[in-house]
């Protein structure tokens, strides 16, 4: 398989080239990924959409993260990243669906190498009860949702656990329920600067 080639950025944001995915790891690049954080309406108020990371991912495998997420290579825009709906959630929409919230930098210090993100975050107001989500199993083991104004108590701080339900997908291919309170040590570290700006930009847009 060709490996994937990434642009490569400067701490300002200036272009400095390309790099294939794992240097881009390795020395700690600065490059670009595509975030969509799902949100739906219903009677209880705003909710929000996380994705469990499959086992099978070399990386924060089974941990809690951003609905739908992925690298966006040297020759793509943030248009094309609309890719990773399909491909991890199963769901068709299109890009002019979304809103967007802007490039967030951020990086995370994992396992030996350091994850330098330029993130093009957008939202997107769901139509789609969990029951359509069609996960891609080597990416995505399950979705879960929580009240939005739990969530952001709980990046806040001011709640110790969330209130997580929807579902996993076993190996056999069953889904089995999920309703349980999680802690941070079950989500994927993104820095707590990542999770406001994000929690900030769907207030604006939902004036919540």
């Amino acid at each position: 398989m060709a490996q994937e080639i990434l642009t490569t950025f400067d701490e300002q944001g200036n272009r400095t080239g390309t790099a294939p995915r794992d240097e881009v790891h390795r020395q700690g690049l600065w490059h670009e990924t595509f975030h969509c954080w799902f949100i739906r309406k219903d009677d209880s108020g705003l909710r929000i959409c996380l994705q469990l990371r499959s086992q099978q991912k070399k990386d924060y495998a089974g941990l809690l993260d951003i609905t739908a997420a992925g690298h966006l290579l040297a020759e793509e825009t943030a248009l094309d990243g609309i890719r990773e709906v399909q491909e991890e959630l199963g769901l068709a929409i299109a890009f002019d669906e979304l809103q967007p919230l802007g490039v967030i930098p951020y990086q995370m210090n994992y396992a030996g190498f350091m994850d330098r993100e330029r993130a093009h975050v957008y939202v997107y107001e769901s139509r789609y009860a969990l029951s359509a989500f069609t996960p891609q199993l080597e990416e995505v083991a399950g979705i879960v949702e929580a009240r939005f104004a739990d969530f952001r108590s709980f990046i806040s701080g001011a709640d110790s656990k969330l209130h997580v339900q929807g579902f996993r997908v076993t190996a056999n291919g069953e889904r089995t329920c999920i309703d349980e309170l999680v802690d941070f040590t079950q989500f994927v570290p993104h820095e707590h600067d990542y999770f406001r700006r994000v929690i900030e930009g769907i207030e604006r847009l939902y004036r919540v």
